[in-house]
């Protein structure tokens, strides 16, 4: 299956927010507050200098799948690193192509851009399929573990109590 690639625009803001509420759902059975996602979506798209998210689209232009990215500067590599954050695609279309096509777009946009050192993301230790779909594309674990310390708990984020 052909699948277009295209930038998200603000008229994309609902189709994102409930990918990443599914994705959550899915992936880490954790539910998101929409009002949030919805925030954090439009102050994305607000600001390229965050990051921006990719559209798969099917034949119709329907949004099939999604990939956000951030920026990390590299200091031990004098350059930046590309994070793939927000990796979703819609169930029907699974082991389609998909992800590979938003990849290959996210990797050739990073060589163009010159400075780019690399791709990065993080994935859920028990989600083996996700692990070997990024295996196939060329990625390799690289040997850290994340670690965080969050400011907003996962309550306040499914907007379940708290202030």
């Amino acid at each position: 299956m052909p699948f277009q690639v295209r930038p998200a625009a603000i008229t994309d803001v609902q189709t994102l927010v409930d990918f990443n509420c599914a994705m959550a759902l899915e992936t880490e059975d954790k539910r998101l507050d929409p009002r949030i996602v919805a925030l954090g979506v439009e102050g994305l798209l607000g600001n390229a200098s965050r990051g921006r998210y990719l559209l798969a689209c099917s034949e119709n232009g329907g949004v099939v799948g999604q990939l956000m990215h951030t920026f990390e500067w590299s200091d031990w590599r004098n350059g930046d690193v590309w994070w793939i954050q927000s990796v979703y695609v819609e169930p029907a279309y699974r082991r389609k192509g998909v992800f590979q096509t938003l990849y290959k777009e996210l990797r050739a946009m990073a060589v163009e851009a010159g400075g780019v050192v690399g791709l990065r993301l993080y994935v859920e230790h028990n989600n083996v399929n996700a692990q070997a779909t990024y295996r196939a594309m060329g990625m390799r674990d690289a040997g850290y573990l994340v670690m965080e310390e969050l400011f907003m708990s996962d309550a306040a984020l499914s907007g379940a109590g708290g202030t």
